[in-house]
């Protein structure tokens, strides 16, 4: 499943498809809305991309001091102001689902 894929099934669907990977689950239990499922979820997975699907879900929450944590943990930067939820979830998704 690629990105754009994932995306649409996470705002159409009642459950992510079967056969996700670990990561690609919590990335489509964020899109979907279920910021809690995700963050728990994505407490199990390893680093880096644990990580910085953690910095993601606390960036969205607001939390940028915590976020700012989890992206060191993942080795990338804090995006940019200009950077919206949704272009860093797709950037983060299309490197996943390769």
């Amino acid at each position: 499943m690629d990105a754009d894929q994932l995306a649409l099934s996470a705002t159409t669907d009642s459950a992510p498809p079967a056969g996700l990977s670990a990561e690609l689950r919590v990335l489509w239990l964020a899109r979907a809305g279920k910021w809690d499922q995700a963050h728990d979820q994505c407490q199990d997975l390893p680093d880096p991309a644990g990580a910085w699907i953690h910095a993601w879900l606390h960036r969205e929450e607001g939390d940028l001091g915590n976020a700012a944590y989890w992206y060191a943990r993942a080795r990338k930067p804090v995006p940019a102001k200009g950077i919206s939820l949704e272009d860093e979830w797709l950037e983060i998704a299309h490197a996943l689902a390769r």
